[in-house]
């Protein structure tokens, strides 16, 4: 999945879990409820893993290129 249909699911279960959870608090329907709870929670970590990804790629690029400066500093 790529990191932009990772951020729109993220942010899909975000929203939609918060309505769940909202509507079983107003009809107190707890297991509702606690889904929602859940599938917020769930959009939040999948939001943060694709954030950590992204800044890890970020680090092996600004490592690459460093690497690749150092060589071409001794031919």
């Amino acid at each position: 999945m790529s990191n932009a249909k990772g951020k729109i699911e993220a942010t899909k279960d975000k929203l939609v879990g918060g309505v769940k959870e909202k509507v079983g608090k107003v009809t107190g329907n707890e297991k509702l409820e606690l889904k929602g709870k859940l599938q917020h929670k769930k959009g939040e970590l999948e939001e943060k893993t694709i954030d950590m990804v992204d800044q890890a790629g970020e680090i092996t690029d600004d490592i690459a290129e460093k690497i690749n400066d150092t060589i071409d500093k001794d031919k």
